[in-house]
């Protein structure tokens, strides 16, 4: 983590990530492509979400989450920023010729050979069926449906452990304290995800903020009565209200949002507290 001294207001605390890391390289040309900006707009141009637009120009890197080839072993060449995600990727050629970019463990070097395959040693950045994986060892980029490619644990610094192998499933336990239930014929790559200092970023300035694609928040205090419950008042006021709201008068603290009769309730087998 880089912090600067103080030499104007807004660089008294901002912190930023030390890419010193990362190759020295630009994106592969193959696997990347320009994605359109919507600035948080639906087909007919109105905002459907709030606080996105603007920011620089980025492009998308062809992330493979299934870990693609099984059997055929791969060579990390770089460790690479990915401005789509908050970890880190890494480009890796496979013995047959073809580049790909993968979700960077933590602790991946460049020269490392990995695999996906059934029965590949668990090492960092190798991935394995989650019945092969012991318990206790930590995984990320974890599949929900067999062959689907990895959608749990994908963000800088996360990572689930294993806590049980039992009737077809394996009991994993989510950073929020949650245990449940995955098939254990599901893949899932061995180590923590990268960039484990994401989250101690401090944005530091608004000018930072826009540049990310992010506009002004508005606080609903400093609203008119018309446009936010929290609005008018000389001064600063109270809520005026009982509950947390949004500005459409919906209530947003301490109403659970899940559905009663989602799919995978029946995978949990503890709830987060």
């Amino acid at each position: 983590m880089k912090q600067y001294n103080p030499t104007t207001p807004s660089r008294r605390h901002l912190t930023v990530v030390d890419y010193g890391v990362l190759s020295r390289v630009q994106p592969l040309k193959a696997l990347t492509k320009r994605l359109k900006n919507h600035a948080g707009r639906n087909h007919s141009g109105r905002i459907s979400v709030r606080h996105q637009g603007g920011g620089n120009k980025i492009i998308y890197r062809l992330v493979d989450f299934k870990g693609g080839k099984i059997g055929v072993p791969a060579v990390v060449e770089t460790i690479e920023y990915d401005p789509y995600r908050t970890a880190f990727i890494s480009r890796v050629l496979y013995k047959d010729g073809e580049r790909r970019y993968i979700l960077a463990p933590n602790g991946l070097k460049i020269g490392s050979e990995i695999m996906t395959s059934p029965d590949a040693v668990l090492t960092v950045g190798n991935r394995t069926l989650l019945k092969r994986i012991p318990i206790g060892t930590f995984v990320h980029n974890v599949e929900i449906s067999p062959g689907g490619g990895g959608k749990i644990a994908r963000s800088a610094g996360t990572s689930l452990e294993i806590v049980a192998n039992e009737a077809g499933y394996t009991q994993l336990k989510m950073p929020s304290g949650e245990i449940r239930k995955v098939l254990w014929d599901c893949y899932a790559s061995v180590g923590q995800v990268s960039n484990l200092e994401h989250n101690l970023v401090v944005v530091g300035k608004a000018g930072r903020s826009r540049a990310l694609g992010i506009r002004p928040t508005v606080r609903g205090s400093a609203m008119n009565p018309r446009d936010h419950p929290y609005g008018g008042g000389e001064g600063r006021q109270k809520r005026g209200t009982k509950r947390p709201k949004t500005k459409w008068g919906k209530i947003t603290g301490g109403r659970k949002t899940r559905k009663k009769k989602k799919w995978s309730n029946k995978m949990i087998v503890k709830r987060r507290k």
